[in-house]
């Protein structure tokens, strides 16, 4: 019997965020589901005054890495980001490529419904996952450099190139290791 992680959301930490499609199912191939989840990232954000440190939008399945003003608030982001983003997603293929939904059925449910967290507690862990999620597309074979991948912060990261969410870097909490 395997344990059951628990996720601790009771600091003020940078949180590193993994979540899938269901079933690995490629739906965010296209470009309009990858900016109808960017978007409602931006206005999640703005709703819970949270800073987005950066992210990666794979065919698959999402990285993200945030930050919350207070304790408490991931889970209930990550509903809200994950539940409205869905129900556009599904709309749009709906309304625009309905066939699309032939090669993997439209299935029951959007995304998993678990996300995995990692809470960030030092700068170099930070810089780390950072390094790991902006690397993602050119391990997964889609780009030679992850600056030339859209839907990532690594363009903010090494250009100074607008991604279309705000990204703030974050101190709090952090330590030096």
């Amino acid at each position: 019997m395997s344990a059951r992680r628990r996720i601790i959301d009771d600091r003020l930490y940078a949180n590193f965020v993994t979540f899938s499609v269901d079933r690995r199912r490629r739906l965010l191939d296209r470009e309009r589901p990858k900016r109808i989840l960017l978007g409602v990232l931006g206005d999640e954000l703005t709703a819970f005054t949270a800073k987005c440190v950066g992210f990666v939008v794979m065919p698959d399945h999402v990285h993200a890495i945030v930050w919350f003003p207070e304790a408490g608030q991931l889970s209930r982001f990550m509903h809200a980001w994950k539940r409205k983003s869905s129900f556009h997603i599904r709309n749009w293929y709906r309304d625009h490529a309905g066939k699309y939904f032939a090669n993997f059925g439209e299935g029951e449910r959007f995304w998993l419904p678990k996300y995995h967290a990692f809470a960030i507690e030092s700068r170099g862990k930070l810089e780390e996952k950072l390094d790991y999620m902006h690397e993602n597309p050119v391990r997964a074979g889609l780009v030679q450099r992850a600056v030339d991948w859209p839907w990532s912060s690594a363009r903010w990261y090494l250009e100074g190139r607008s991604v279309g969410v705000p990204i703030e870097w974050v101190d709090c909490g952090l330590g030096d290791g």
